[in-house]
């Protein structure tokens, strides 16, 4: 017999704010956090805005010792974890070594990588940082967050670009619902927001000069966001024993993978994948009130993921909202499916739709409610979060409204 596994704590780290009361409060307004990089020297390039997040100071949250070992991403993953750790209050307590994990995001620490080379080719250093290695290591989030909360059991990163944090929690989701774990923090953080990777990204003309617009016919690309998320995931039977709230309920898990194009999303590969989540949830096209989407602005994936929503929802579709957060805390890649699963969890538990900020046109090829422009009340009861990534690996989590 298979667990039910619910959601017990959050985290969130964004261009909307340092924890999930703001990103609660920064949703439900309509609050854009794409803004002017301020962190890089853009004046070279054409793109010079993003979704940064602003205001971290690293020392607030880290000894001076621990700096040189740990690059922004790896230092966002565990300001993320504790705060979901510490939303859902003794989750680890009583538990086995062996039966807590951690699943996270694989991301390279970006700015090591960045530092060491500009020490190395622009300064003539003889030698980039000492613990370059490991502060850009893919798996160094992860081992963070399990030092960093006394985790001992299953712990490993998961790399598949975009989709990356959604796997995570997907795949953690999983083992506590097969009984192999009891409790699991999960999800993931990313910042590319360094000299080189924003001009790497420039290169593939797929950045927006002026804003998200997901969903909108004059949409321009996607906007670079950084930041992360985290949830606790656990045995629904403890937590219930043991008094946690519990935020939501996660119900399935879908995945694919296009074997087309690195790039160019794949219509059925996307529509099977929520399929897959929807018959792993035991829930039917019609019973679904939201969809969180992947929703990047750009004009490829946009008209991609809603003839994929049409395939799956049929005349469903015309009822049901649609929108992607990415309009306001930019696409933090990696760390995305996370953020966009917060965000899901939120708008299940307080009865809204987010928003889908810088609608301005309609597109008849992005023929949905996205929500545009405010968020509404409604009373929702299952959504699901979609996460469709460059490779062609997809995965899409089914969550439910919880009622005790």
């Amino acid at each position: 017999m298979t667990a039910r596994v619910a959601i017990t704590g959050l985290g969130s780290l964004s261009a909307l704010g340092p924890d999930i009361a703001a990103h609660l409060a920064g949703l439900r307004a309509g609050t854009v956090g794409i803004g002017p990089t301020q962190g890089v020297d853009v004046t070279s390039m054409k793109t010079k805005i993003s979704a940064e997040v602003r205001g971290f100071a690293p020392e607030a949250h880290f000894e001076p010792r621990q700096l040189g070992l740990i690059d922004r991403t790896s230092q966002f993953a565990v300001v993320v974890a504790r705060q979901a750790l510490a939303d859902a209050g003794p989750a680890l307590e009583g538990v086995a070594r062996h039966r807590a994990g951690a699943i996270f995001a694989a991301s390279v620490g970006f700015h090591a990588v960045d530092d060491s080379y500009h020490k190395l080719y622009a300064e003539k250093a003889p030698r980039p940082h000492p613990f370059t290695v490991p502060r850009a290591m893919p798996s160094g989030q992860v081992s963070h967050v399990t030092m960093d909360l006394g985790i001992h059991g299953p712990s490993f990163s998961i790399a598949s670009a975009c989709s990356s944090a959604s796997h995570s929690i997907g795949t953690a989701f999983h083992m506590i619902r097969s009984g192999m774990l009891d409790v699991a923090v999960a999800g993931g953080a990313e910042s590319q927001i360094t000299f080189g990777m924003l001009k790497s990204w420039e290169a593939l003309r797929v950045l927006a000069a002026d804003g998200c617009r997901p969903f909108s016919k004059d949409r321009g690309g996607l906007v670079i966001g950084e930041g992360g998320g985290a949830v606790v995931l656990e045995n629904m039977d403890r937590a219930i024993a043991r008094g946690a709230t519990i935020h939501a309920e996660m119900i399935g898990f879908g995945m694919s993978a296009d074997g087309m194009d690195i790039t160019a999303p794949d219509l059925a590969s996307a529509a099977a994948s929520m399929r897959f989540a929807l018959e792993d949830a035991g829930v039917k096209p019609d019973a679904v009130d939201y969809v969180s989407a992947h929703g990047t602005a750009t004009m490829l994936n946009d008209k991609t993921e809603t003839a994929a929503l049409r395939q799956v929802f049929g005349d469903h579709l015309a009822k049901l909202p649609v929108s992607s957060s990415k309009s306001q805390y930019g696409h933090t890649m990696n760390a995305s499916g996370a953020l966009d699963c917060v965000t899901t969890v939120l708008a299940l538990r307080e009865g809204f739709l987010p928003p889908t900020m810088g609608y301005r046109e309609f597109d008849p090829e992005c023929d949905i409610d996205c929500v545009p422009n405010a968020a509404r009340t409604a009373p929702i009861e299952t959504a699901i979060s979609s996460s469709f990534a460059f490779g062609g690996l997809n995965a899409v989590l089914a969550l439910r409204r919880y009622n005790g």
